[in-house]
């Protein structure tokens, strides 16, 4: 049935391709999303990404998925923008909490906003897993989403990235590593220490319902003898499930990232009228 549709979008066919599309189309957008962290830019990227991919469907050679074949012309495009910001400093979650608390109009319009959503602390470890992956090399970055929150195979990987089979092995576990390394030290679930002010003092004052998520998640899905390793591992299971563009929790993250963004030169203010 698929290679029917293939076919007919081979042939000029716009409605075949859009229903091929489609089925994996939430995924992409989630995927962009992740790595963007920008709305707007998701749904520019993800158009653009439909007709550039239409427009050269004659000469997809099938060696590949769609699905995957569609995803390196969005990685591409991704590229393009982001190559340009650099990554996050591994202390962008310090920098914005810092601005947030010196700046009452945003701590007001958090406060206004964690009114109407409920905190729900798998989507807070989605959050941070996207804002802490934005530290890695970009294509450290590409690899480990792919793989852990997407599932796509080393070979898929490595037609997405144009890279080479070990080469892509070699990304991805020299990104697993520093994403462990760095959940260790700020999860602030897990390390008394740590520094992730979204998952302690600035949601906790935003909304009374983290302590008790908290305890529940420390109590229920927390291994008592998990090491870092195995903890990564349960971040990717909680989380694979969540698209972050249709949260419960998606505006007031929306503005969590606005405010990285913002203190990593990237966007020059915040914008409130975001819509989600």
């Amino acid at each position: 049935m698929a290679s029917n549709k293939i076919n007919l979008a081979k042939n000029g066919d716009i409605n075949a391709f859009h229903e091929l599309y489609s089925d994996f189309q939430p995924q992409l957008k989630s995927y962009l999303y992740r790595l963007l962290v920008d709305r707007n830019e998701v749904e520019d990227i993800a158009h653009d990404t439909f007709l550039k991919a239409f427009d050269n469907v004659a000469g997809f050679d099938e060696k590949a998925s769609l699905k995957s074949w569609v995803f390196r012309i969005a990685t591409n495009l991704a590229y393009d923008r982001l190559r340009n910001r650099g990554r996050w400093s591994s202390d962008v979650m310090d920098k914005a909490k810092e601005h947030a608390h010196n700046n009452e109009y945003i701590l007001v319009k958090m406060q206004s906003t964690s009114q109407h959503s409920k905190f729900d602390i798998r989507e807070h470890i989605d959050f941070c897993f996207t804002c802490l992956s934005k530290v890695l090399p970009l294509d450290q970055q590409i690899a480990v989403i792919l793989k852990d929150i997407y599932n796509f195979k080393v070979k898929e990987i490595a037609t997405i990235l144009d890279l080479t089979i070990p080469k892509v092995k070699h990304v991805l576990r020299f990104g697993r590593q520093a994403m462990t390394d760095i959940f260790d030290s700020k999860c602030a679930l897990i390390n008394k220490k740590g520094a992730c002010h979204q998952c302690s003092e600035l949601n906790a004052a935003l909304n009374p319902k983290q302590k008790q998520q908290e305890l529940f998640i420390k109590d229920k899905l927390i291994p008592k003898d998990a090491d870092k390793r195995k903890l990564y591992n349960l971040r990717k299971a909680l989380i694979r499930p969540i698209n972050p563009l249709n949260i419960e929790g998606a505006e007031i993250h929306d503005i969590f990232m606005q405010i990285n963004r913002k203190v990593e030169g990237e966007i020059n203010q915040i914008d409130f009228n975001t819509n989600n």
